[in-house]
């Protein structure tokens, strides 16, 4: 199973609604169990992951046990449903890490192939398994998008500087994961004070994964972006959404959908962007894990309103610092007094940092 989630990773972020799954079929070909086919959710969603793990598994499909990392689907649609493929291949015994929750399947995926005489093992759905479909689970259960928090900081807790605008916190290494982190969500969101303080391209840049930078939204509620900020100049290579007022102006929407960013008009509440009915209308578009990674007062609208799924911090090791307190941005908690719901459940070293993940407790 741990083979398993480590191919479902390949495609996370990638499979559109459908979450990024894996199949490993093993069978004993006379010198020890030996895997005799694998596949992972296609790009899109389709195809499922078992097809083609049994399309190269061929003869040595019959009797084998099938790992898959999330249970198979019960539902018909232009193609069969995954576990009618499991049973005509002859599976034997199928290892599944967690139920499907979609009404369609919950337990039924399960039940047909117990009808078909395969033995089913179903296991306790851990942490490394909910976290790969993060995004599915959170958008059958809650309906709406899995939220990650990202926060790069120093030890005493600033992320930025009032008078100096950007700080170089976290090192290359921890650079290298946020990267990573972004093409595993379907978006990433920030504010426009960000957008605008530092000037960021929001992509994946690792060599080779280009392609997979997210829908990159952006929070403008004042219509404050500019064609001369790179997530306007360059949205017609990047996806790219500004949430803002319906009240905007029609010349700045018609700037926006010049240069190709596509413009969502929110409900606001207090004077800000309504962030349920935000995430509600995201959901809406299919989109189902958002990173969210600034700034300082989005974070904490983020924490405020209980929709934060997952917290990540990377402290910096050797990090640039704001010239005193009066001038420095604070995180919206403190790392000795952790918010209200959540645990640390992983501590890493990435270079010179120290990356903690906190994720909400779960009843």
């Amino acid at each position: 199973m741990a083979a398993a989630l480590r191919l479902a990773r390949k495609h996370q972020g990638l499979t559109s609604t459908n979450p990024s799954v894996a199949c490993v079929l093993v069978n004993d070909l006379g010198q020890g169990p030996v895997i005799v086919g694998s596949g992972v959710t296609a790009l899109g969603g389709r195809p499922h992951a078992e097809p083609p793990a049994i399309d190269e598994a061929g003869e040595f499909a019959k009797g084998a046990t099938a790992y898959v990392t999330l249970e198979p689907c019960a539902h018909h649609g232009k193609t069969p449903p995954c576990a009618q493929t499991l049973i005509d291949a002859g599976i034997a015994r199928i290892v599944t890490a967690i139920a499907d929750p979609d009404e369609r399947v919950n337990g039924k995926g399960h039940q047909m192939m117990a009808d078909a005489g395969i033995e089913i093992c179903l296991m306790d759905g851990g942490a490394d398994v909910r976290r790969v479909i993060a995004g599915y689970l959170a958008a059958r259960s809650d309906k709406r998008p899995f939220v990650s928090l990202k926060l790069a900081i120093t030890k005493a807790g600033a992320i930025g500087s009032r008078t100096r605008g950007n700080m170089k916190i976290s090192c290359a290494a921890s650079n290298r994961q946020t990267h990573l982190s972004r093409a595993r969500h379907d978006a990433i969101l920030v504010g426009s004070g960000t957008a605008i303080a530092d000037n960021p391209n929001l992509t994946c840049r690792l060599p080779g994964m280009e392609e997979r930078s997210p829908l990159r939204v952006v929070l403008d509620l004042k219509a404050r972006l500019r064609e001369s900020h790179d997530l306007i100049s360059n949205a017609l290579e990047f996806p790219t959404l500004v949430a803002g007022s319906a009240d905007a102006s029609s010349e700045w929407q018609t700037m926006l959908r010049a240069n190709g960013v596509q413009f969502l008009a929110c409900e606001t509440h207090d004077g800000r962007i309504a962030l349920p009915e935000l995430l509600d209308d995201l959901y809406a578009r299919g989109i189902q894990s958002v990173m969210v990674e600034g700034g300082a007062a989005i974070a904490e609208s983020f924490l405020d309103e209980d929709l934060v799924d997952e917290i990540i911090v990377h402290i910096g090791g050797e990090p640039e610092l704001p010239e005193n307190d009066t001038c420095a941005v604070f995180a919206p908690f403190n790392m000795n007094e952790l918010p209200r719901g959540f645990e640390l459940c992983q501590s890493l070293q990435f270079g010179v940092d120290q990356s903690l993940r906190l994720q909400r407790k779960r009843p």
